[in-house]
Parts: C-alpha cells; sequence; structure tokens
C-alpha cells in the first residue's frame, strides 16, 4: 500500500536520511521516537507538504513522490485539532467535502454517516471552542474521514487529551479502524500508546529508522540501545558474552555475570525488563538460572504499581504491585533477593 523507499529531507537545521518503509493495506502502523526524532516531518513528508530531496513515496503502486497533496488521497489529523473555530462542527466536517466540490445531498450524507460512526451528532451545531478535547479530537477525525481518504496520518493525536479522555478516544481509535479498515500512519512518542494500537512499529531516532516491527518485537526484542531504552526496558548493560563449559553461557560486566540463552558471542548489550524480575525478602527456591542479593536504594511510586531500584552492583530497576510491595514490606535499605531466568534476558 505504502512503500518509502531511501527517503531523504533536508530542512537545514534537522535532516531525515535513508528512510525506507512499508505499510500494508489497512493496517495501523505506528511511527513511535522521542520529541525532535523527526516524527512529524515524515508524516508531513508523506502527504507531500516537504520537498524531497531524494528517494521515493509509492502509493498503490503509484508513485506520489512529486504529486501535489490535495492529490494523494490523504487525510491528516494534528495534536491541536486545527479546527476552524469560527465554523460550526458540520462546516469543520463538510469543510474538506466541499473543496471536493460534494453536491448538498452527497456532503449531507458522508455528514450523516461520519457523525453517526463517531457519536457526534448531537454536536453539529457547536462550535469547536465549546468542546472538550475529546470531542474536538472526534471533529477532527470526522472531518479527514468524511473525504474517505486512502490513507490517515494521525500526528500525536492523543497527546493533548487527559489520561482518561485518552484511553477513551484510544479505544474508539482502534474500533474505528476495525470497521473501517483505513490504512492510518500514527506518530507518537507514548510507547505504551504504540503497543495497544499498532500492527507494526517503527522506531525513528535522530532522523532516522532504528527498528520495525511487531509491538512483541520491539518490545521484547530491541536491537539496539536507543530502541531497549525507549522501550523502558530500564535494565540495559554493556558486557561480553563468553562459554563457561557445560553449556554455561555468561553476560558478564566488571560487576556481575549472567546466565543468558543466546548463540550470539562477544562484546554486546544485555537488557532485562522489570516486570520478569521477581523480588523477595528471601531466597527463592526456583530453577531460574539468575538470583542475587542486594539493597533497596529508591523506591519510585506510580500509584497501583512501584520501581524498585535495587543495588548489587549494578542496579536493577524491578516492578512490582501495591499489594505486592506492602505485603512483604519492602522498604528503601532493605537487603533483598531478585530472581530473574536466563531466558528473560535480551541479548542483542
Amino acid at each position: 500500500m505504502i512503500q518509502i523507499k531511501n527517503l531523504y529531507v533536508d530542512l537545514k537545521d534537522f535532516r531525515l536520511q535513508d528512510i525506507n518503509l512499508s505499510v500494508s493495506e489497512g493496517e495501523y502502523f505506528i511511527v513511535l521516537g522521542p520529541t525532535g526524532a523527526g516524527k512529524t516531518v515524515l508524516l508531513e513528508s508523506i502527504a507531500g507538504l516537504y520537498p524531497i530531496e531524494s528517494g521515493e513515496i509509492w502509493l498503490r503502486g503509484k508513485e506520489v513522490t512529486q504529486l501535489e497533496p490535495e492529490k494523494r488521497g490523504i487525510s491528516i489529523v494534528y495534536q491541536d485539532h486545527a479546527l476552524f473555530p469560527h465554523l460550526s462542527v458540520k462546516d469543520n466536517i463538510i469543510f474538506g467535502l466541499k473543496l471536493r466540490k460534494q453536491t448538498k445531498p452527497e456532503a449531507e450524507a458522508a455528514l450523516d454517516w461520519i457523525a453517526g460512526l463517531l457519536g457526534i451528532s448531537h454536536l453539529l451545531n457547536r462550535k469547536p471552542n465549546t468542546l472538550s478535547g475529546g470531542e474536538q479530537q472526534k471533529v477532527a477525525l470526522a472531518r479527514a474521514l468524511s473525504i474517505k481518504p486512502e490513507v490517515l496520518l494521525l500526528d500525536e493525536p492523543l497527546s493533548a487529551l487527559d489520561p482518561e479522555t485518552r484511553e477513551g478516544v484510544q479505544k474508539e481509535l482502534r474500533q474505528l479502524h476495525n470497521r473501517l479498515k483505513v490504512t492510518t500512519i500514527h506518530v507518537t512518542h507514548d510507547f505504551e500508546e504504540a503497543i495497544a494500537l499498532g500492527d507494526h512499529i517503527a522506531v525513528l531516532g535522530e532522523g532516522c529508522i532504528k527498528q520495525v516491527g511487531t509491538p512483541e518485537q520491539i518490545f521484547r526484542q530491541p536491537n539496539s540501545e536507543f530502541t531497549a531504552r525507549f522501550a523502558m526496558a530500564r535494565n540495559i548493560f554493556a558486557g561480553e558474552v563468553i562459554d563457561r563449559g557445560n553449556g554455561n553461557t555468561m553476560f558478564c560486566t566488571e560487576d556481575i555475570e549472567l546466565a543468558v540463552v543466546t548463540d550470539l558471542r562477544g562484546k554486546l548489550h544485555a537488557s532485562v525488563r522489570p516486570e520478569d524480575i521477581l523480588i523477595s525478602p528471601e531466597l527463592l527456591h526456583s530453577s531460574a538460572r539468575n538470583s542475587f542479593g542486594g539493597t533497596i536504594t529508591y523506591i519510585a511510586d506510580r500509584g497501583s504499581t512501584f520501581y524498585l531500584t535495587v543495588n548489587l552492583p549494578p542496579d536493577f530497576v524491578c516492578l512490582i504491585t501495591r499489594r505486592s510491595l506492602e505485603e512483604m514490606g519492602l522498604a528503601e535499605g532493605q537487603k533483598v533477593y531478585i530472581t530473574f531466568k536466563a531466558s528473560a534476558i535480551h541479548i542483542f
């Protein structure tokens, strides 16, 4: 459906370079990266809003690199909604239809369809400034979808919403996509959002693609320290994988040796997700091959969960529930044991 080949965009103070992506028909594709990574530049390049220095953009087997934006069959929704404040919700939604010279009956039919689909029919006579953030985002989506685009581009669509509203709109985005099957590219800096919505994820950093994969691959099998940190692996170490004999493969740093399962050898990185580490006041009798004693040096309260930093050395960050913390009576300065399987360590 969408093919991006060796894309290079030069904005003088920022560059996108060597961008290669493939998005399938009807896919919900996430571009994930930190602020300043080039996510919006990539989105607007696909839409035709930036001149391309080199490379190609293909839609449905047709090259559109030099095609005018209005001829690409693409709609874009920005994080600030970009609604026309002087127009009613109804007029905002049918604005694109008027530009395309749709007849009044055709525009009314499209309006009824999309307003009903998004549950905003009761808002049609309101002005944008009288709407909540979630309602404004729905109107922006309705305007984008009213023209029935081949591709929908979403630029941080949930970032301006409060947590409760964000969760609701996120659910509606997934349901909407399941119904309409519009090929969608959604950019975000929120890893949890990417995991919840994406069929595939491209991690973008410093103007280039770091990794492309399924949410599970990005979450469990990062290919670089950049991706591992952005995927919130938290426990990331540099070291060397060596054989100790008798089938024992170890990842060694200056401070610690970890039993691992990998075919890789040499100087590499290891990551262990916080939720894969068991923490206990006493040594656990377990088949897990990695078990160490240490001291809790910091407890970070996240509401229903806690991140505990345990110094062995090095520092390991563990994730537990509030109930587990209270039941074990854990506190800073306490001696504890951490335990995790060799298979829980990802080597890259």
